[in-house]
């Protein structure tokens, strides 16, 4: 069980996120960020997006920390990017 996370670089709502993908599936990448305490509301398509002040708390319960460009290349390589206008 691996998920990943990227630096909290994009702006938002007045803060920084992160985005938490997994490279196996959305019930891992679910199960992992409800233990971290993500909200359902947080998951966007492909990935959890994390503010800021929750980043070292999600690399403390395990997430692997990887660059942006390396999120959507794992998530591609895989078949689990959902670019924004295509349904699930």
């Amino acid at each position: 069980m691996t998920v990943y996370i990227d630096p909290p670089t994009w702006p938002g709502h007045g803060q920084m996120w992160s985005h938490l993908v997994s490279d196996v599936s959305f019930e891992e990448l679910h199960t992992f960020a409800a233990r971290i305490g993500c909200p359902a509301r947080a998951f966007e398509r492909d990935h959890y997006d994390v503010p800021s002040h929750r980043y070292a708390d999600a690399v403390a319960a395990g997430a692997v920390e990887i660059s942006s460009r390396e999120v959507v290349r794992l998530l591609t390589a895989t078949g689990l990017r959902r670019p924004k206008g295509r349904r699930a």
